[in-house]
């Protein structure tokens, strides 16, 4: 006797079992497979391309939003600042694709000369086209173009430094193997020339990059110590010997309140930060920057940033640096390149110094020292020549061998898309 088998169930439109179980344990992987993304070779590369670009747009719009009134004052229009501002930033991006192409080998054969050229240039400020501003003598002035000569030092410390410590890396337990090739012929002669124009700040973000290159290159701890006590008496002797900082030291240690005196752009800022609150008072509409903030765009353009888009907007920035940071030590981490990595840490010193500097002097942690935020505040040198570190750092993490045969695996999209082009062809 033939028995015939019971007609199998059709399947619900609900979710089986199995399927129930796979979407549980994909949800939970989504944090796992995220953190798996991160891992990519491509990661650094990517990173190092969002900060720039969201950075410096939103630093454009914030010196829109800072500078109105100061150029409406000045110039009768409120774009001035700006539209100078927008002119640096498209030569900064041309200066990025340019630089993000050159391979680190070029870099390294170029380090020496542009240190050479640095210091020439720096040297031209006590030279008949020199220009002081603000009690410091940094800057040079040729048709009416006006240029910092110590953002190139920035930039050529770190190259030659990873340059001439790369080559050396196995004698650098040896004093002299440290000091010959690098730091009294070259450090020293380029910050001696910066500290003869009395730019204290700038003298900071100096020794923060030969700090971070000679800490990646792995020099002994007690060289940092003697050099560390030797630059802090240094320093100190500059705030003695200066009225102006005197009266700046005052201010952050309370002594000095005038809001009418030195501890108006100090009081202010503050004054900025506290209006702002969590959200801020809406993008435009800062009231600190009719004329009560002195350098609303530029040194100060942070507290403009927390007046106008809160806490918020002030957490943003600095988001974006420590993934700047973050991307930094990724490279110098899984790079097989000395100079790379030494590189990278000159870079990152200058670029994470200079804002926690800015920012602290903002906030009131630290005496105001007159440098301004890297990509965001107005100048035209320092945006140019951080963009053009972003592309060499770029150019690193795209000249990793992962991460070159990934991206050159990448399949290539067409300029124009299949269907636009059947349909011109069509139209032919």
């Amino acid at each position: 006797m033939t028995t015939t088998a019971p007609p199998r169930r059709a399947p619900s439109r609900g979710t089986t079992p199995r399927r129930l179980s796979a979407s549980a344990s994909g949800s939970l992987r989504g944090p796992v497979s995220w953190l798996r993304r991160m891992e990519s070779p491509t990661t650094t590369y990517y990173l190092l391309i969002v900060a720039l670009t969201v950075l410096v747009a939103f630093g454009l719009i914030m010196v829109m939003s800072a500078s109105a009134i100061v150029s409406l004052a000045a110039t009768e229009s409120a774009y001035t600042v700006f539209r100078g501002q927008l002119m640096y930033g498209a030569l900064g991006a041309v200066a990025v694709v340019i630089a993000s192409r050159i391979p680190p080998s070029v870099w390294k054969r170029l380090a020496l000369p542009i240190m050479i050229a640095a210091i020439g240039l720096q040297g031209l400020v006590f030279s008949p086209i020199g220009e002081c501003v603000g009690g410091n003598c940094n800057w040079i002035e040729v048709a009416g173009i006006r240029a910092q000569p110590s953002e190139v030092v920035k930039l050529a410390l770190a190259l030659v430094g990873a340059s001439m410590l790369a080559k050396r890396r196995h004698k650098l337990w040896q004093l002299r193997h440290v000091l010959l090739p690098y730091i009294v012929p070259f450090a020293a002669v380029a910050v001696g020339l910066v500290l003869y124009g009395e730019d204290l700040g700038t003298v900071l973000i100096l020794g923060s990059v030969v700090g971070a290159v000679l800490w990646a290159a792995g020099v002994k701890a007690r060289y940092f110590a003697a050099a560390g006590g030797a630059f802090a008496a240094l320093a100190a002797a500059m705030v003695i010997y200066s009225p102006n900082r005197l009266g700046r030291l005052d201010v952050w240690l309370g002594r000095d309140t005038d809001p009418f005196g030195a501890a108006r752009q100090s009081i202010h800022g503050r004054y900025a930060l506290a209006e702002g609150g969590l959200i801020g008072v809406g993008l435009g509409r800062s009231r600190e920057k009719w004329q009560w903030l002195p350098e609303p765009h530029n040194d100060f353009i942070f507290a403009i940033i927390g007046e106008e888009l809160g806490l918020a907007g002030s957490l943003l920035v600095i988001g974006l640096f420590i993934l700047t940071a973050y991307a930094c030590y990724r490279l110098v981490l899984k790079s097989d390149d000395m100079f790379v990595r030494l590189a990278t840490a000159g870079i990152m010193g200058w670029i994470v110094v200079q804002a926690m500097i800015n920012i602290g002097s903002v906030i009131g942690l630290l005496p105001v020292i007159g440098v301004n935020l890297p990509l965001v505040s107005s100048g035209g040198s320092s945006l140019i020549m951080t963009m053009v570190a972003f592309g060499i750092l770029i150019s690193f993490a795209r000249h990793e061998p992962d991460c070159a045969a990934a991206l050159a695996a990448r399949p290539r999209r067409a300029l124009i898309p299949t269907r636009l082009r059947q349909t011109l062809r069509r139209g032919a």
